[in-house]
């Protein structure tokens, strides 16, 4: 099992409810996209699915992940947990003054002894798969470059390195490609949905971009308010659905590029 969520719900501080009575599954090796408008609570799922409010009195439901109940896990079970999950953020929290090299090296930290990891930060434990990695989102050239030298789409796909690096069982991406333009947008999300259908491991994204989630991804998740408005195969996606999903939020249809909406393949990453 990839994931198993009854009747999650989630509470800010302040009160604000983020997500309420999800009920959601995946397989393992499944691949997930979540759409919906800006708050809808996208972000707030993956969270959740990366264990970040594991414990937290704001966290209602129950939470499967991996096959492993998070509110039986002790401390060390979770950071063995933590270490099978990647997380692509739409805004790599990589320090700046890092090498490349050393944040895409970070990815395995959590599955490697400490003696490794430390002398990782000194000098790189493997270059060779660093370079590997980078090579695959095109950015092989950049290796020893420092974070801070990196524009903000270069850093979105040197975090997506880091997690190819990982091989995570469990890959969460949020809005992974918010800052690459549509031709390479599209390649970095077959990137992504390839290597973990050869892997067998379970992804989900959240996307702006509908007719990249469409194109790529097997099944879509709508989300709307906290709550899951439709959950289907891509193919079964009206029109009609995706219209009411973001009807009253001010917003028009996202698309990857909306003069193309429609010149993409409904197959684009299959």
């Amino acid at each position: 099992m990839g994931f198993e969520l009854q009747g999650l719900g989630l509470a800010h501080a302040n009160g604000t409810v983020a997500l309420a009575d999800i009920r959601l599954a995946a397989r393992q090796g499944e691949n997930i996209a979540l759409i919906g408008p800006s708050g809808a609570g996208k972000t707030s799922l993956l969270s959740v699915l990366g264990t970040a409010w594991s414990g937290q009195p704001g966290l209602q439901g129950a939470v499967r992940v991996l096959d492993s109940e998070l509110s039986a896990l002790h401390a060390r079970a979770l950071r063995h947990l933590r270490a099978r999950i990647g997380t692509v953020h739409q805004a790599p929290p990589l320090p700046g003054r890092q090498r490349v090299v050393t944040s895409v090296l970070a990815g395995r930290l959590g599955q490697w002894p400490a003696w490794k990891s430390l002398a990782s930060l000194a000098y790189p434990a493997d270059i060779a798969g660093a370079r590997a990695a980078l090579a695959r989102v095109e950015l092989e050239d950049k290796l020893f470059a420092r974070c801070d030298q990196l524009s903000g789409g270069q850093l979105q796909r040197a975090g997506i390195a880091r997690v190819l690096y990982q091989q995570a069982a469990l890959v969460l991406a949020d809005e992974p490609v918010s800052a690459l333009d549509p031709a390479l947008a599209l390649a970095t999300v077959r990137l992504l949905v390839a290597d973990a259908a050869q892997r067998g491991a379970t992804l989900v994204a959240s996307l702006h971009a509908v007719d990249l989630a469409l194109g790529c991804f097997a099944r879509i998740v709508g989300i709307k308010a906290g709550r899951i408005a439709f959950d289907l195969p891509a193919d079964q996606v009206s029109e009609a659905q995706l219209q009411a999903l973001y009807a009253g939020e001010g917003q028009q249809l996202p698309t990857l590029l909306p003069a193309r909406a429609a010149a993409l393949p409904m197959n684009a990453c299959r």
